[in-house]
């Protein structure tokens, strides 16, 4: 159950820097010509990816998940608005033991 709540909050954070890096950063960057706002948001996405794949393994594990839904997991986090999609989908029914639990 550790791992539903990190991969719960991985994605959101995870689905956030993306959306960040997309629909701000690249546009700034667009009209500015200044690359450090891509590089920075870019950096703290790719950092978040790693540890949103490592979170996705350990919960596959612990819930017996096939490689089907890990490879759905890591398209879908790569897609914006994709990590809430799985969230809700594959992992809401497992979390609603854990919400508002600290």
């Amino acid at each position: 159950m550790k791992h539903d709540r990190y991969l719960h909050w991985l994605g959101y954070l995870e689905g956030t820097s993306l959306l960040l890096l997309l629909f701000a950063a690249m546009p700034y960057r667009h009209f500015t010509g200044d690359h450090s706002p891509v590089r920075a948001m870019g950096t703290a996405h790719g950092f978040l990816f790693v540890l949103y794949a490592v979170a996705l393994l350990g919960t596959s594990r612990e819930r017996d998940w096939g490689l089907k839904t890990v490879g759905i997991g890591l398209v879908l986090a790569s897609l914006p608005f994709g990590a809430f999609y799985f969230d809700r989908k594959f992992l809401d029914p497992f979390s609603r033991s854990f919400k508002g639990n600290s």
